[in-house]
C-alpha cells in the first residue's frame, strides 16, 4: 500500500494543528512531526503542504530575521484556518470511528 496517499490529508491536518498552537517556522514543524513519530518527513514533503495551506488562506506567512542567521518564514493560523481545523477534527474523528468499527470488528 502507498502510505504517502494515506498520509497526505493527515499531515495537512497535523501541520495546521501545530501552527495553531503558536507561530512557528518550517524546520520547527518538521521537528515536532518527527518527535510525534513521523520520522520520514522532509522539507520536500512539508513545504508543498504549507503552500497549499497558505493558498487556501488557512495560514499566513511573515518573514523575519532568525536569531541564528538568515531570514525565516514564520507561519501563523488565520481565523479561516481555525474554522477549517475545527471542521477537520470533527471529520477526522468520525472517519476514524467508522473505519475502526469496520477494520477491527471481530464478528
Amino acid at each position: 500500500m502507498d502510505e504517502s496517499q494515506l498520509l497526505k490529508g493527515i499531515l495537512e491536518g497535523c501541520v495546521l494543528k501545530i501552527i495553531s498552537q503558536e507561530e512557528t517556522y518550517g524546520y520547527d514543524i518538521i521537528l515536532k512531526l518527527s518527535d510525534a513519530g513521523f520520522k520520514n518527513i522532509i522539507e520536500g514533503t512539508l513545504y508543498p503542504i504549507l503552500s497549499r495551506l497558505e493558498k487556501k488562506a488557512f495560514i499566513q506567512c511573515r518573514k523575519a530575521k532568525s536569531p541564528l542567521g538568515p531570514t525565516r518564514k514564520y507561519y501563523s493560523i488565520t481565523q479561516l484556518g481555525i474554522n477549517h481545523l475545527e471542521e477537520y477534527l470533527t471529520m477526522y474523528q468520525n472517519i476514524i470511528q467508522i473505519s475502526n468499527q469496520i477494520l477491527f470488528n471481530k464478528s
